[in-house]
């Protein structure tokens, strides 16, 4: 016969502890660079542009490969084209395939070699376009505010992309891709609109 009038027996516990204190979040900071020399000399990208763009290049040269590899495979099993037009599927996905790649591989290094930009008190000039010459000029005093963006591919070789959003219509957005982090952050910091704290 059970006892039920006995009390179970009490079970010690610890007192609780401290709560820790929730630990902030530690951001990397930049890597150093040197002041931004506002001379107007002409300066070019970062040499990382080159196998970033390389990168990019490869990427998009395998879905032009694989869309042309389903098409030429759509085309022979569909039994519609003629034999000799089916013995010439092959050989094109091949030369296009081949096509694609090397452009890719050989035009960052021309689109780096005509891609530069001037720096000076009065704003910026960038210089680009390898077929097609385009001079853009921005005065600091039709900064509206800047932007310092980097996708995952960029992140891994350290680039970052200047964007510029200035008065009106033309040109309203000015974009100079392939710099170094750190010194996208400091063209940001130089065009900004001074005696402003509010074109960011």
């Amino acid at each position: 016969m059970i006892d039920e009038s006995r009390e179970p027996p009490a079970v010690e516990t610890a007192p609780p502890g401290p709560v820790p204190a929730p630990q902030p979040v530690q951001i990397p900071p930049l890597p150093a660079v040197d002041a931004i020399l506002a001379d107007g000399s002409e300066r070019r990208l970062s040499p990382a542009f080159v196998p970033f763009q390389r990168a990019v290049g490869w990427i998009f040269s395998a879905v032009v490969s694989f869309v042309a590899l389903i098409a030429a495979l759509t085309g022979w099993l569909s039994g519609e084209l003629a034999r000799w037009a089916t013995l010439l599927l092959a050989p094109a996905w091949l030369a296009v395939t081949i096509a694609v790649a090397w452009f890719c591989h050989v035009w960052p290094t021309y689109e780096y070699r005509w891609t530069s930009y001037r720096l000076d008190d009065e704003g910026i000039e960038i210089r680009s376009g390898v077929v097609w010459r385009v001079i853009t000029n921005v005065p600091r005093s039709r900064v509206q505010h800047i932007d310092v963006s980097q996708g995952p591919l960029e992140r891994s070789y350290g680039l970052g992309r200047l964007v510029i959003f200035t008065a009106g219509t033309h040109h309203s957005r000015v974009e100079l891709p392939g710099l170094d982090y750190a010194v996208a952050f400091a063209l940001r910091n130089h065009l900004l609109p001074r005696g402003s704290d509010d074109a960011i």
